[in-house]
C-alpha cells in the first residue's frame, strides 16, 4: 500500500540536472508515491512564463520520471491537471528543485525554480522550492551535501506546518559541510539594495550579456541572504501569492476620487461575462500542425 502524501517533483535546470537527483531522494525519504515531470532542458531564469499557444508533448524518460519541452510552470499545471498522467490524482506536494545556486532577494522574480512552487500554490498544492547555494565568486563546484543531508527533514518539517491558503515556501541549503550547519532559520525575504541584473559585455563585438555583473547588496542581516550566505543557517521564507500593497489601497482611492471625482456605479449587463472571457486562453484546433 502507497504510504506518504503524493508528491511532484519539477525545477528549472532540466530533467537531467543533477538537482533533481537529489530532490528524488529527498523525497523518497518521505513518500513512495513521487513522480517526476520537468522541462526537458534548462530553464533558468523563465519566471513564471507559460508556453501558451504551443503544443506540447509528454516524454517518458524512466519510470516515473516525464518530461515536455515547456517551463517550470507549465509542468505543474501540467502535473495538476492532467487527467491520465498520475492517474487522475492531483500531487498533494510539488517539490521544486534543487536548483543549482541559491535563489535569494530579487532573483525569486525570475526563477523558474520558485515558479514551480507558486504555481503549486496556486493549483491548491504544498508548493517548497529548493535551492543549494553555490560559489559563484571563487568558481567552486557545487557540494550537493547539505541539502542532500537536511533537506527531507525540512521537508517533514513543512509537511506538519498547519496548511496557510496562497502561501508556499522557499527553502536554501548553505555552502560548505552539513555537519557546520548553523541551524535553519525561518527569514524573511527581502529585496536587495537595487537589482543585481544587467548589462555585461561580451568578447564579441557588439554582443552582450544579460547578467548579474556583481555580488548583490543585501539590507538587512535578519533578511534571506545574509543568514544563507554569513550566517550558513538553511534558511527557510514563507511567500504570500497576495501581493497587493493593501496598505496603500484606501489613501489611493481618496486621493483618485479628489482627483477624478466619484467613480460612477456600474451597469448590470452581460460585461461581466464578456470581461471573464477576455482572460481566457484555448488554443484554436485548427492551427494544430498534427
Amino acid at each position: 500500500m502507497t504510504k506518504g502524501p503524493r508528491i511532484l517533483i519539477t525545477n528549472d535546470d532540466g530533467v537531467g540536472a543533477p538537482g533533481l537527483e537529489v530532490a528524488l531522494e529527498i523525497a523518497r525519504a518521505v513518500s513512495d508515491d513521487v513522480n517526476v515531470l520537468a522541462p526537458s532542458g534548462n530553464q533558468s531564469g523563465v519566471g513564471h512564463r507559460f508556453s501558451f499557444g504551443t503544443e506540447l508533448e509528454i516524454e517518458r524518460r524512466a519510470p516515473h520520471v516525464f518530461a515536455i519541452d515547456g517551463t517550470p510552470a507549465d509542468c505543474v499545471a501540467v502535473g495538476m491537471t492532467h487527467p491520465d498522467l498520475f492517474g487522475g490524482l492531483m500531487p498533494d506536494i510539488v517539490l521544486s528543485g534543487v536548483n543549482n545556486g541559491q535563489n535569494l532577494g530579487d532573483i525569486i522574480n525570475c526563477s523558474g525554480t520558485l515558479a514551480g512552487a507558486r504555481e503549486a500554490a496556486m493549483q491548491g498544492a504544498l508548493g517548497v522550492a529548493m535551492s543549494q547555494a553555490v560559489d559563484y565568486e571563487n568558481g567552486v563546484d557545487i557540494n550537493w551535501d547539505c541539502a542532500l543531508a537536511h533537506g527531507a527533514a525540512v521537508l517533514r518539517a513543512l509537511i506538519a506546518e498547519t496548511r496557510r491558503p496562497g502561501v508556499y515556501y522557499n527553502v536554501n541549503f548553505p555552502l560548505g559541510p552539513a555537519e557546520t550547519v548553523a541551524g535553519v532559520r525561518v527569514v524573511p525575504h527581502q529585496r536587495f539594495a537595487r537589482s543585481p541584473i544587467g548589462y555585461y559585455p561580451s568578447r564579441n563585438a557588439g554582443k552582450f550579456f544579460i547578467a548579474i555583473p556583481n555580488p548583490p547588496v543585501d539590507l538587512s542581516p535578519e533578511a534571506d541572504f545574509h543568514v544563507l550566505n554569513r550566517d550558513r543557517a538553511i534558511t527557510v521564507t514563507p511567500l504570500r501569492l497576495d501581493q497587493s500593497d493593501h496598505g496603500a489601497v484606501a489613501g489611493m482611492q481618496t486621493r483618485f476620487v479628489d482627483a477624478l471625482g466619484p467613480v460612477p456605479a456600474p451597469k448590470h449587463d452581460n460585461a461581466g461575462e464578456r470581461g471573464g472571457d477576455a482572460v481566457r486562453y484555448k488554443p484554436d484546433p485548427s492551427a494544430s500542425t498534427q
